[in-house]
C-alpha cells in the first residue's frame, strides 16, 4: 500500500471516528439518556415528585404529571393538567404512546425531555432523555487504537446447510435466538478463526464478538462491528479498526446484546475503540 493510500485510509477512519462521536451527541444518541423505567401492569404515575411511581429527573418536569396505563401489550399516556406534552409535535393531553401492533413508538416531548417506549420481550419501558444532558456537553470522545491496515481482513460468509439462528443474549439476562445469515472466516497470522453474523439490514451485516483486551483496554462485555454483505464470492471486509463500544459503554440505561460464546475470539484485538467511562 502506498503512502497516500495509507493516508486516505487513515482519514476515511478518521472521518468515520467522526461520524461515531456525533451520532453519540445527536438528539437520539446514547450520551443524552438519563433513565430507563421498566413499566408495571396497570397505572403507573410518573413526574419528578417523591410519590410517583416513576420519578423523572428533578426540576425538569412537575412533581405530580400524569400516568402511564399498561393493558395488554398497549400503553397509554394521560398527563396532568398544565403538563405541555406533545406526540410526534402534535400537543396531547392523552394518547396510546405503543400499540401491540406498533411498527415504531411515537416521540413523546415535554420541556427538555423526551421518551419513548421500548419492549425487551414481555417488558415495556420508558427510555427517558434530557436534550440539555450534561453528559453531551462534557463528553471529550473515545480514546481508540492507532489504526493500522493490518486489522482490516478479508473474510468469506459461509452460510448454514439450513435455516438457522444463534442465542443472544442481553444485559438484562434475556435470551432470544436470531437468524444469522452464517459464518464469516478469516485469518490472524495463519490461524482460521469464525464470526457468527447477524442480519445488520438490508446492506450490512452485523457482528457482535469479544477478545483478549475485553476487560483490559477494551470494554468488557465486547464491541460492536458492521460490514458491507458480500458479492458472490462471499466476500467481506472485517475493518477492526470500526469497532466500537455497545452502548452501555455510555450509559446504565441501555439494553446492550452481548456476544454469543462462539464470537468470543482466543486473540487481542488491538485495533478499533477502547473501553469508556465505568458503565
Amino acid at each position: 500500500m502506498g503512502v497516500r493510500a495509507q493516508t486516505s485510509y487513515a482519514e476515511e477512519i478518521e472521518q468515520w471516528h467522526k461520524d461515531r462521536v456525533a451520532s453519540l451527541k445527536a438528539e437520539d444518541g446514547w450520551l443524552n439518556l438519563v433513565g430507563l423505567h421498566w413499566l408495571s401492569p396497570g397505572r403507573n404515575t410518573f413526574g419528578s415528585g417523591e410519590e410517583v411511581a416513576i420519578k423523572f429527573p428533578a426540576r425538569t418536569i412537575p412533581a405530580n404529571a400524569g400516568y402511564f396505563e399498561l393493558t395488554d401489550r398497549v400503553v397509554k399516556m394521560v398527563v396532568a393538567s398544565g403538563v405541555n406534552t406533545t406526540v410526534n409535535g402534535a400537543p396531547v393531553k392523552e394518547a396510546i404512546i405503543f400499540h401491540k401492533d406498533s411498527t415504531r413508538s411515537p416521540e413523546v416531548r415535554c420541556g427538555d425531555l423526551k421518551w419513548n417506549i421500548i419492549k425487551r420481550d414481555d417488558k415495556f419501558g420508558i427510555r427517558l432523555r434530557n436534550l440539555k444532558a450534561a453528559a453531551v456537553d462534557s463528553f471529550k470522545g473515545i480514546e481508540r487504537y492507532p489504526v493500522n491496515d493490518n486489522w482490516k481482513i478479508q473474510a468469506v460468509l459461509k452460510p448454514p446447510a439450513k435455516s438457522a439462528g444463534i442465542s443472544i443474549t442481553n444485559v438484562l439476562g434475556k435470551t432470544n435466538t436470531q437468524a444469522s445469515p452464517g459464518k464469516l472466516a478469516f485469518t490472524i497470522e495463519g490461524k482460521t478463526y469464525t464470526l457468527d453474523a447477524l442480519d445488520g439490514g438490508k446492506e450490512e451485516l452485523f457482528i457482535i464478538f469479544g477478545d483478549e483486551t475485553n476487560g483490559v483496554e477494551t470494554y468488557p462485555s465486547g464491541r460492536y462491528l458492521y460490514v458491507k454483505r458480500p458479492g458472490p464470492d462471499g466476500v467481506v471486509t472485517l475493518d477492526f479498526n470500526k469497532a466500537y463500544n455497545p452502548p452501555c459503554a455510555f450509559t446504565p440505561y441501555a439494553t446492550c446484546p452481548l456476544p454469543p460464546r462462539q464470537n468470543i475470539l482466543p486473540v487481542s484485538v488491538t485495533a478499533g475503540e477502547k473501553n469508556y467511562g465505568l458503565h
